[in-house]
């Protein structure tokens, strides 16, 4: 986090690189950029319906030796759509990002919030050599988890017409749409983050973005993390970090703020941070980013 005079910047600045990368499809895929060139390479999947402007601590990567670069997915900013996609392929849309970008000797990973699913099909199918998930969406679907009412109800949908909730989300989602979802879902905490005078046109450019094509791709990823997940995180062998703070409502994230998916990952470190939101991506990125770099 820094300060500008009186504004608190919480690490986000404009992108040093932007770019696409063609995969093996003849799709483009959507990148920025921030940090050394050489550094070492943390890619980001970011939240529900984000565009690949918003990255997280400008302020540290430098002194980290950290070259940070946000993957905008299939249907979100410029990256072309994939209808049909699934958790599984996504994977293989990261290999060619890895390959077309030049980036040698392994890849670590971050997802935030609704980038948890696909930070963690990455980790499973060993595309990545570490994942870290901060405030990240849960398999809600998981037996026990307490998730909330109005979220059960939203995976009863995605499981009995997976169509239909497909395609009503595709038709009335909008950026405007998510961001008073995301204020209105949002503790005092975060609010103070997402609502500062240099966080919140960030955030909204960024949601722009992610719905530049309409809300199919949104709308894609949605009935993705809300069915069953394709892949086994009991599976994955590679090490993940969990971060979770103790002021996320945790309704939309992770009802038990990761305990169960951190018992459930073999190779899993669960951060639970009693005085932190949702938003402890942007208060606490340099903790976020000293410990992936450790594993």
């Amino acid at each position: 986090m820094t300060q500008e005079g009186m504004v608190v910047t919480y690490g986000i600045a404009e992108p040093e690189e932007l770019g696409t990368v063609r995969l093996r499809d003849g799709r483009a895929l959507g990148w920025a950029g921030w940090g050394p060139a050489d550094g070492a390479p943390v890619l980001f999947f970011s939240g529900a319906a984000m565009g690949r402007s918003l990255g997280f601590g400008a302020g540290v990567l430098g002194r980290l030796g950290v070259r940070l670069i946000a993957v905008e997915r299939p249907g979100l900013g410029v990256s072309d759509p994939a209808p049909g996609r699934t958790l599984l392929s996504w994977p293989d849309d990261v290999r060619d990002l890895v390959s077309g970008l030049g980036l040698e000797g392994g890849v670590r990973v971050v997802g935030f919030s609704h980038g948890a699913p696909f930070a963690l099909a990455c980790a499973a199918a060993g595309v990545v050599t570490a994942a870290s998930v901060v405030s990240g969406l849960d398999e809600l679907t998981h037996p026990g988890l307490p998730v909330d009412p109005a979220v059960a109800g939203l995976l009863r949908a995605a499981a009995e017409d997976p169509e239909t909730f497909e395609e009503t989300f595709a038709r009335d989602a909008g950026a405007e749409m998510m961001w008073g979802l995301v204020t209105g879902m949002s503790g005092e905490h975060d609010l103070a983050v997402y609502t500062g005078p240099a966080f919140a046109p960030a955030y909204r450019r960024s949601l722009a973005e992610g719905f530049a094509q309409g809300a199919a791709g949104y709308a894609r990823d949605l009935v993705l993390a809300y069915r069953p997940w394709p892949f086994r995180v009991e599976d994955i062998r590679v090490p993940v970090e969990l971060w979770y703070g103790g002021h996320d409502p945790g309704t939309v994230h992770s009802p038990d703020h990761g305990a169960t998916l951190g018992r459930r990952i073999p190779a899993a470190r669960r951060h639970l941070l009693p005085e932190e939101g949702g938003s402890l991506l942007w208060t606490r990125a340099e903790d976020v980013l000293a410990a992936l770099l450790a594993l």
